[in-house]
């Protein structure tokens, strides 16, 4: 393997960890800037165009207190500017009463590089599970570590403390 395919490799790995952060934070640009604008996203309940994707996924989500989605196995066939790949993922979103909701599956997405930068030209995501789980009895709050000097710096927009640089941790008590 040379160095300009494991750059290929490199970029592609990070349009998928840009979209998984783009969804989590509510990012839409930063989701939308993922894919091409030609590209098809056939994902589960909905297929579409990209922005009308982002649209649906972002009304989606917003059901949900937090939601992550987790990038996990990826293989990629690289041919020239084109590659195919074949991603996990697990997805969790957090609910007030609960239950909360997890789904696991794939991405299945056919990537092309234009102008030197790697983008989804298509995608179709297999959902391989969706589950239902319950609140567990003895789990404290996401909240329950902070107070009201000192709130939780998790936000669901660029206000989250991975927009921030330098991350300004709490102070210590």
């Amino acid at each position: 393997m040379d160095l300009a395919e494991l750059i290929d490799r490199h970029q592609i790995h990070q349009v998928l960890l840009r979209y998984a952060r783009g969804l989590d934070r509510l990012d839409n640009a930063l989701a939308r800037s993922c894919y091409w604008d030609d590209a098809i996203e056939d994902h589960g309940h909905f297929v579409g165009t990209p922005d009308a994707f982002v649209t649906w996924a972002d009304g989606t989500t917003l059901m949900f207190e937090a939601t992550q989605h987790a990038i996990l196995n990826h293989v990629c066939d690289l041919q020239g500017d084109e590659a195919f790949c074949e991603t996990y993922y697990h997805f969790s979103g957090v609910t007030v009463e609960g239950p909360n909701f997890m789904s696991t599956g794939r991405y299945v997405d056919h990537f092309r590089k234009r102008g030197g930068e790697w983008r989804i030209a298509n995608r179709v995501t297999l959902v391989e599970g969706t589950y239902d789980v319950p609140k567990a009895a003895l789990a404290p709050s996401p909240q329950s570590a902070y107070t009201a000097e000192a709130p939780c710096q998790a936000a669901r927009d660029r206000s989250d403390v991975s927009y921030h640089r330098p991350p300004v941790p709490r102070r210590p008590a």
